[in-house]
């Protein structure tokens, strides 16, 4: 070959691929991209969080009835950012280091905890009942699938884990262990037994029981455990020990059409909060040497409330143990806070906040904080008062229902002098003024709690 011929072939050569690569481009421009994968997280949002969390109205928006206990949206384009990184409003969980989502730590992240039924990998944590509240729970793929993601980092894009686990049906059953009885001499039982929830119902019952100790005891330490979709399990004392209702009698708060059973109602007007949890199990410990006083022959008021959005009927069940010591061991009598504001004048069709201040004429230290109040009950504030404390709130809740229970791990130290103040608001949308009394149509405004002296 000459060398005319061999530079003429090298021009054609090159032409040619110039023109292909024309032919690429063109064909580049004209025909659409092919489909980009839909990432991890976005799948976590559209399969579990939008369907199961956000469109149930708990964690839909800031307008939400519940928004105020857990602080959480997780509708569509805020979920992530509400999520990684993000301290939890749950007190035990923010105290063991977790956030809502820790990249990387599936076992440090709230949200794994609050998706899987069992509690094993909780180490007994009091981290809340598993999401969602009454409802069908997550599949075990499902599961593993945000656990994966978790664990890759919790990228906002990119795809890490099978997507095929998300299409998985299959839920593991978790079986409920009840409370184990204390040994004899160290402890009593009182337990609300296995009971039916219908489908799509609330159900909130009470029933009185006997302790079952026949001369004084002191209680240092108690346990609560309930099934799966339980708001809570209370263990109310009684203000009068004049009327009280029947024993073992089981006394619904609603009736089968979710009306208000009055006569149910009325009797909650006698309580005194003694011990409880909205935990699916709780283990709670005085400080060394305080106790409660139980009286021989004691009755308790137990109260189990459970939420079934499923379409099957659902078992609740409850038990609370109550464990003993010697009294030669007991330094400090804990007692119950009681504090009422009976001056309540709400107006008809109109809002206000009420305050009432309650000065001790003695140290105290305060263990545990909870609230009372009827339906038109909006925010009820419980703040510190006197000291260098004073003002700084201890106490939220947005909840008249089923009020906050706060367990502080350090006592508020208070000084004689001080003390504490209710500011609670009202929403008053009837045509009448309202006041304090013992009836559903009435208001109340009590801070209940744990304390005792110096």
């Amino acid at each position: 070959m000459n060398f005319l011929t061999s530079k003429w072939l090298v021009l054609a050569v090159g032409m040619l691929a110039i023109l292909l690569n024309t032919i690429s481009c063109t064909k580049s421009s004209t025909e659409p991209d092919a489909p980009t994968a839909t990432s991890s997280f976005d799948l976590i949002q559209q399969k579990i969080l939008t369907p199961t969390c956000a469109t149930s109205g708990c964690h839909l928006s800031e307008k939400d009835a519940t928004f105020a206990q857990h602080g959480l949206v997780l509708a569509e384009g805020v979920a992530y950012q509400n999520m990684v990184g993000v301290d939890p409003k749950n007190s035990d969980a923010k105290t063991d280091g977790l956030k809502r989502v820790k990249a990387f730590a599936s076992l440090e992240s709230l949200l794994y905890h609050k998706l899987t039924p069992t509690a094993s990998h909780h180490s007994g944590k009091q981290y809340g009942n598993p999401m969602p509240l009454g409802g069908v729970l997550l599949s075990d793929g499902q599961i593993e699938y945000v656990r994966r993601w978790i664990d890759a980092g919790a990228p906002k894009t990119g795809t890490i884990a099978d997507a095929t686990l998300l299409d998985d049906k299959t839920v593991t059953p978790t079986a409920y262990e009840p409370l184990p009885v204390p040994a004899t001499g160290t402890g009593f039982q009182m337990a609300i037994p296995a009971f039916d929830i219908q489908p799509n119902f609330e159900r909130e019952l009470f029933a009185r029981r006997m302790v079952g100790n026949t001369q004084d005891v002191y209680v240092n330490r108690y346990e609560t455990k309930m099934r799966s979709g339980s708001h809570h399990f209370v263990a109310y004392d009684f203000r009068s020990k004049t009327f009280l209702p029947n024993l073992n009698d089981i006394r619904d708060l609603r009736n089968s059409d979710n009306s208000l059973n009055i006569s149910t109602a009325l009797t909650m007007s006698n309580h005194v909060y003694l011990a409880g949890s909205q935990a699916q199990y709780q283990d709670y410990v005085f400080p060394e040497g305080a106790a409660l006083l139980i009286p021989a022959g004691a009755s308790l008021d137990l109260n189990s409330h459970f939420v079934n959005k499923t379409t099957t009927v659902m078992k609740g069940e409850a038990q609370i143990n109550l464990y003993t010591i010697d009294k030669s061991k007991v330094t400090q009598v804990v007692q119950t806070l009681d504090l009422s504001n009976t001056n309540l004048a709400i107006p008809a069709n109109g809002r206000v906040t009420l305050t009432k201040s309650f000065a001790f004429n003695k140290p105290r230290k305060v263990l545990t904080l909870t609230s009372h109040m009827h339906k038109l009950g909006e925010k009820f504030v419980i703040k510190i008062l006197g000291g260098a404390r004073n003002g700084e709130v201890v106490y939220t809740s947005t909840d008249w229902e089923h009020p906050d229970i706060i367990t502080f791990k350090t006592p508020i130290n208070l000084q004689k002098g001080e003390g504490l103040i209710s500011e609670i608001t009202y929403n008053n949308t009837t045509s009448k003024a309202v006041s304090f009394g013992l009836t559903s149509e009435d208001e109340m405004g009590i801070i209940f709690g744990y304390y005792y002296e110096e």
